[in-house]
This record gives C-alpha cells, sequence and structure tokens, in this order.
C-alpha cells in the first residue's frame, strides 16, 4: 500500500493515528536536530518532520531530499506546536518514522509553486510539470466537475449522448478545416469537424429528439488567448421545439452549473436583440456589469462648422463616471490607443464636466457651453464625469466606442469581480453581405432558420430584403463573452436549398456538399433547434479569467504548436508515399 491518506485530508480528529503518505517534495527545511519536509499530492501539503533524537540516520537522509522527488512516509500524526492557518492541514504534522524513495527528480527549471517562475513558453514546454501547480490543477479539477455536473442534468432532462465521427467531409464555409489524408482513398481527404452541425440534424431526423455531447472541434484559424485550434463544445439539439424552449432549457443547465459548481444563484437572464445590443453596447456580446451605454448625439453634434462631425453617419459618446479627474497624458493615451489599427478610430473627442457646472472640450473653438451641456444631458452626464465621442461610419464607431468603454472599465476598475450577468442576445440577422467578395455569407450558418414571418420574403425578395432577414438565433452572453450560440433550423428542401443559392452555391455545389443532408430532410424531418456552448471558455468565465488555455490540460500555444511533443511536425518519406503525398522545394528553397 503506497498511502492510507492523501496530503490533504490529515485533520486534528486523526492526531495519533500511524498514516502513510506518498507524494512529490515541495520544500525542505533543516533546522539541525529536526528537518521539516512540505510532502505535496494534488489534495493537499502535509508537513513532515524527521527527528535526529528519534532517528538520526533518517533525518541525514531526509536533508538530502530534494524538490521534486517522489518520496512515501510512514508515521504518526500529531498536533503542531506552530500551527499554520493558511493550510488545511496546517493544525499537524507527521512525525516519520520511515522514509522510502520512490524516485528522483532533477532540478525542476521553474520552481512549482501557485506563483512560479517560469514564463509561459517555458511552462508550456514542460507542461507536465506546470499541472503540478496549485492553480493549473484546481482548473482542471473544476473543467472535471463542470463536464460531469453537465451530464448529470441534461441526462435528468431526457438527453441522449450520442459521439459522432472526428473524420467527415470538409465544406468550404465558415473556418478553414485540419484536412487528413485517406491512405486508402488516394488523393482524398478527411476533415477534422469544425463543430457535429449536421450530425446533429440528422440524429433530430432520426427520431433522437434530445441529443447531447460533450466534444472536441477543429478550426484552423488565428489564435488568441480564448481561442484554440482544438477546442471542446457542449453540442446540443432538440427536436418539436421553439426557440423558446431551447432558452428555457439551457438557462435552466447554466444556471444548474453555477449552482453546482460555483454555489452561485444567478439573476435573471434578459433578452436584447442583436439591433439593440449595437445600438447600446457596440457589441453583440456586451458586458453589463457596468453602465456606459452608448449614445447617439448625431442630430446635436451636427452643423457646427465641426468638419469631422459633420461629415460623419454617426456621432456617438459614452459617459465615463468620475472620469474628470483623467490627466491630459492620460487622455492623450487613450486617443493612442483607439487611433490603434487594431481599433481604428480616427481620433477622440472629450469633455470634461466640471465641479462648477463648466465644461472644457477638446472642440471648444467649435461648440459653447450649452452645446456641451445638451451633449452632457443626453449622456446622463454629471459635475466630475467625462465625457467620449468618436464619429465616422455607424458600424465601425459603435465597435470602436464599445472597445473604448471595456478598456476604460477595465483601466479605472469599474467591473465588479465575482458578478456575472448573464444575456441572451437574440434575432441575430441571417445573412451578412460581404463587399469584397460581392456575396452572402452565413450569420450563424448555412442551416439556420429565418424567422417565421421573414420565410415568404426569403422565398421571393430581392436583393436589398435579403440584407434585413432575421434569423431565429440566439447567443448566450454572460459578462462580455459568448457561451454559446444557436438557432432553429431549417428542416425544408426547398428553404435550404433557397439559402444555399443566397450563399452562392451552384446547385451542383450544395448537392456536393450538403445532399445528404438535403435527401434526410425529405423522409420527414421534425422541426428543430440547437446551441453549442463553448466549453473552455465557460470554465475560464466562471472563473473569472479571460483565457482558455490554463482549463485545458495540453493546449497548444499562440502559433498552434505543442511545444511540448513539438507538433505539427515533419513525417518521414515513407509516410508520404503511402499517403501519395509529395514535398517539393522550390528554387528559393521553400518547401510546396
Amino acid at each position: 500500500m503506497f498511502r492510507t491518506n492523501t496530503c490533504g485530508e490529515l485533520r486534528l480528529s486523526h492526531a495519533g493515528q500511524e498514516v502513510t503518505l506518498s507524494g512529490w517534495v515541495q520544500a525542505g527545511r533543516d533546522f539541525g536536530g529536526l528537518t521539516f519536509v512540505d510532502l505535496r499530492d494534488r489534495y493537499g501539503i502535509t508537513q513532515v518532520v524527521f527527528d535526529s533524537d528519534d532517528d538520526a540516520a533518517l533525518a541525514e537522509r531526509a536533508g538530502k531530499l530534494g524538490r521534486e522527488w517522489v518520496v512515501q512516509v510512514k508515521g504518526q500524526v500529531r498536533e503542531r506546536t506552530n500551527k499554520n492557518p493558511n493550510r488545511p492541514t496546517g493544525d499537524v504534522e507527521v512525525l516519520a518514522r520511515e522514509l522510502t524513495v520512490l524516485n528522483k527528480s532533477k532540478v525542476p527549471p521553474f520552481t512549482i509553486e501557485d506563483a512560479t517562475d517560469g514564463g509561459d513558453d517555458l511552462r508550456m514546454r514542460y507542461r507536465y510539470l506546470d499541472l503540478r501547480r496549485g492553480p493549473l490543477q484546481q482548473n482542471i479539477i473544476f473543467r472535471s466537475r463542470l463536464a460531469l455536473a453537465v451530464r448529470a442534468y441534461l441526462g435528468g432532462e431526457g438527453f441522449v449522448e450520442v459521439e459522432t465521427p472526428n473524420l467527415i467531409k470538409s465544406t468550404p464555409e465558415g473556418a478553414r478545416d485540419f484536412v487528413v489524408p485517406s491512405r486508402l482513398n488516394e488523393g482524398q481527404f478527411y476533415a477534422l469537424p469544425q463543430s457535429p452541425q449536421t450530425f446533429k440534424q440528422l440524429l433530430m431526423v432520426a427520431g433522437y429528439d434530445r441529443y447531447f455531447q460533450i466534444v472536441k472541434c477543429f478550426r484552423d484559424e488565428d489564435l488568441r488567448a480564448d481561442r484554440q485550434p482544438e477546442f471542446t463544445q457542449i453540442d446540443c439539439e432538440m427536436a418539436f421545439v421553439t426557440q423558446e424552449d431551447v432558452l428555457t432549457t439551457f438557462e435552466g443547465l447554466t444556471r444548474h452549473l453555477f449552482q453546482e459548481v460555483k454555489n452561485v444563484e444567478l439573476g435573471e437572464f434578459p433578452r436584447m436583440q442583436y439591433d439593440e445590443a449595437l445600438r447600446r453596447y457596440g457589441s453583440d456580446k456586451p458586458d453589463l456589469r457596468f453602465g456606459m451605454e452608448l449614445n447617439d448625439l448625431t442630430a446635436l453634434g451636427q452643423g457646427k462648422g465641426f468638419q469631422v462631425f459633420d461629415v460623419a453617419e454617426l456621432i456617438v459618446g459614452i459617459c465615463v463616471p468620475g472620469g474628470a479627474d483623467l490627466s491630459r497624458k492620460q487622455l492623450d493615451g487613450l486617443t493612442d490607443w483607439v487611433k490603434r489599427p487594431q481599433i481604428g478610430a480616427k481620433g477622440l473627442i472629450y469633455v470634461k464636466c466640471n465641479e462648477d457646472g463648466s465644461f472644457k472640450s477638446s472642440v471648444d473653438k467649435f461648440f459653447d457651453q450649452a452645446a456641451l451641456a445638451g451633449w452632457a444631458s443626453v449622456c446622463g452626464a454629471k459635475a466630475g464625469d467625462l465625457l467620449f465621442f468618436i464619429s465616422g461610419e455607424a458600424e465601425k464607431s459603435r465597435d470602436q466606442l464599445g472597445r473604448l468603454r471595456l478598456h476604460v472599465a477595465e483601466m479605472r476598475e469599474m467591473i465588479p469581480a465575482g458578478v456575472f450577468k448573464p444575456l441572451w442576445v437574440v434575432d441575430f440577422p441571417l445573412l451578412e453581405w460581404d463587399e469584397e467578395s460581392q456575396r452572402f455569407h452565413a450569420m450563424h450558418h448555412p442551416f439556420t432558420s429565418p424567422k417565421r414571418e421573414e420565410v415568404d420574403r426569403m422565398l421571393t425578395g430581392d436583393h436589398e430584403t435579403m440584407k434585413s432577414l432575421r434569423a431565429d438565433a440566439y447567443d448566450l452572453v454572460i459578462n462580455g463573452a459568448e457561451i454559446g450560440g444557436g438557432s432553429v433550423r431549417i428542416y425544408d428542401r426547398g428553404l435550404q436549398e433557397k439559402n444555399f443559392q443566397l450563399l452562392g452555391f451552384t446547385p451542383e455545389e450544395a448537392e456536393a456538399q450538403f445532399g445528404f443532408l438535403m435527401g434526410a430532410f425529405e423522409y420527414g424531418a421534425p422541426p428543430h433547434a440547437g446551441i453549442a456552448f463553448g466549453f473552455d471558455r465557460l470554465c475560464a468565465v466562471m472563473n473569472g479569467q479571460s483565457s482558455i488555455r490554463d482549463f485545458i490540460a495540453f493546449p497548444k500555444n499562440n502559433q498552434g504548436r505543442d511545444v511540448m511533443i513539438d507538433a505539427p511536425a515533419p513525417i518521414d518519406a515513407g509516410q508520404l508515399r503511402e499517403l501519395a503525398l509529395r514535398v517539393t522545394v522550390d528554387r528559393d528553397g521553400a518547401k510546396r
């Protein structure tokens, strides 16, 4: 028996008991006659004492233990004289009688502590060591608990867990596919699924009216802190339901997860239309934990001789509570921030609401005190507040100011910790027009249904009508992060063919890519709808973190590489020949 107890469970009630512990040496301290060793496993840390008066040889051996050595200790639990209130096991220690070294360790390349000295690249290279640290262990254990809670809830609601294929057909819509060459079918390729979308719809046709799966998905796209090339979804579909049924069911799931895993009771789940979210917050995933809503100042700002405002499609502003204390240097810094290519604004106008009731702005030359007072009134500003304005194209200006809103809230610590504000954003556009490619793209995906009252307009309308079509699509947003998204699906072949036509597919292309799904619709497809939650992102948001990487055991870095196992990597010539692939080298030395 390697252990009778874990390193995190001993308490005063165990005093006097003989125990066996196994784990890693966290730290050692030699005080002459006494040697102390902190022994760690994933459950916690227990202090072990080696007393030279009892066994000098044993104490001497303990003094030679290195960090991260794996050892077994047998001894008696006793009450500590100097208790550690910051550790659950801090009231007791184990007086060692026996010590067995199970395995030695090299000196770790960084300290295995909650606050480590290892940089991101180093910790990614030695991820198996990084995963020993308390914060990472807590994240991975949290993820496991959340997955179990998902399965328990959906199983209790009558959902059936079904696995769908990982080797599927590549499709041109959405992000880039990861492709896999087929050895048995020379010159042909599988794709890894970006989602199980078509399979879960086929399951509805097959009569499995409540499906779910915690599933791996793959997208070959540029990476950010909240993106990985492989990620996990809570994927769900339901038949014979309306949008309201889906929202009610998965609001229930979300409440259950927060209550079960975080002991947090969520408040209301308000509904907001897509257009309203953009108008009020400049984003389709607004953070409701603080105010600073966007205000339209176009009518008040134009016609005063300020050319920047006069030629703008929109003038939009926010009020920063108490922001009048920002210095000129800070204001210039924020102006530079919105001018960055990532934001793209041409400039930033400000108005300070002084305590004496006067106003100081960056456009005093064009607007008098009465005009500035009118702006302050529309924005709900009071003495001591600060107004920011951006102007230009309507869509771009709202997006730019929406991002500034978030940046200022973070900078001024306006976002309360430990608060969760969920929101359903509904009634998304069905299609997006892309000027560059001169074609429509699906806002959600090609299988999303228009709202019922929009079906006739979709079948008979002109080009401009298509731009205004609304879909039965919905996103769950929590604290400014999109947690999940879904839609009511098309289940009629004729309507699906029309949607493919609008997206630029020829009938032959649509049949080649999705004929299997449209054919299934001809065999009694029921009305159905679904949703998918980003599982990694849900883990991060529930823990108040922005990066999903620390909730994935073995993630990729920002270049999509696993630096621990050095992947992706070349394969040998024999494998390439088997796959009927070859690498050629251009005159410039580039491999093709």
